[in-house]
């Protein structure tokens, strides 16, 4: 079976004087290039998420570890080859207004990445592939054709930005915080679109948020990341209905359930009294159940098939190695 992406036990350290912050902590994962998924990446303000979508997207180069795509190292790549990657692996990003230049209609937005990949020998061809593409996220091209940026909605905006990505058939795409600036009422259409692009057209869709609700109805896998380091992963039911690291016990206690009788934060999860700098849990100065051992690294310790812990509670479960990881989350 083909490798499509490979992190392999990529760090990302950021160095400001004597000051160094590690925003990614020795990564494995692994995206098969005959198997279509979407996997969520969560974690609150602060955990990596972004990191590793600039990582992916090659804006930025790993301190430790390399990033390979279709087995070549990224940082290697010949001129073709990085062609074929930038127009392989696209991104969508949180802000559907800043893609825009108010100045051109929609048109020149998604007639730029055709010409610049040379998709396409005629205007009819081009006008073609834009429509195949506004359909596919559930437009109408007729009237989205000649629109300026300050006539659509940012519902429309963003499944504009989707579509823009679409019309080079990317293998990958990057999806960092969607639908966090679009109106709750559009958010599930923008899920849909991005679910179909996955079902329809074998896209890859790594989807970056802080938000638990929406990576349940989108996803197939999540990683839950704190301070660079992974907590749990696994089947995205399987660990937002049964969490069992603490840190993922606090953020599905965060998510407001339809419960009148049920009281939002009532897992207790106070800060203990030490920290932990260096190698020790990344959590532990905020877990209740921290013990003298949690300042050594944890381990990911396999729960079931599809869920995975780095936690000590779970030292008597067999031992998954990080380079292992991508077999815990199922496709």
């Amino acid at each position: 079976m083909a490798t499509l992406l490979e992190f392999k036990n990529v760090s990302k350290i950021y160095k400001r004087g004597k000051t160094e912050t590690t925003a990614l902590d020795n990564l494995s994962l692994t995206l098969k290039d005959d198997e279509s998924t979407i996997l969520t990446v969560a974690g609150e303000s602060g955990s990596g998420k972004t990191t590793l979508a600039m990582l992916l997207l090659g804006f930025i180069e790993p301190t430790i570890g390399q990033i390979y795509y279709k087995g070549k190292d990224i940082s290697l790549l010949s001129g073709s080859e990085r062609m074929t990657f930038r127009k392989e692996v696209q991104a969508v990003f949180q802000d559907p207004f800043a893609v825009f230049n108010p100045f051109y209609t929609v048109e020149h937005l998604l007639e730029v990445p055709i010409k610049r990949f040379k998709l396409a020998k005629s205007r009819t061809e081009i006008r073609d592939r834009m429509a195949e593409a506004l359909t596919a996220v559930g437009l109408q091209p007729d009237e989205i054709f000649g629109r300026f940026p300050h006539q659509l909605s940012g519902g429309q905006r963003q499944r504009i930005n989707i579509a823009r990505a679409l019309v080079l058939r990317p293998k990958v795409l990057v999806a960092d915080e969607p639908v966090s600036m679009v109106d709750a009422s559009l958010r599930a259409n923008i899920l849909e679109t991005l679910r179909t692009l996955q079902r329809n057209y074998g896209v890859s869709i790594v989807y970056i948020t802080h938000d638990l609700t929406t990576a349940f109805h989108i996803a197939n896998s999540i990683m839950v990341l704190y301070r660079g380091s992974v907590m749990e992963a696994g089947g995205v039911e399987q660990v937002i209905k049964y969490p069992q690291h603490p840190y993922t016990q606090l953020l599905v206690d965060s998510i407001p359930w339809p419960d009148l009788s049920r009281r939002w934060g009532q897992t207790d999860l106070e800060p203990s009294e030490d920290t932990v700098i260096g190698k020790g849990c990344k959590f532990y100065s905020r877990c209740p159940k921290a013990m003298e051992v949690c300042k050594t690294k944890p381990p990911l310790y396999q729960l079931e098939p599809y869920q995975t812990a780095s936690c000590f509670l779970f030292k008597e479960k067999p031992q998954l190695e990080a380079e292992s990881l991508s077999k815990a989350l199922p496709v």
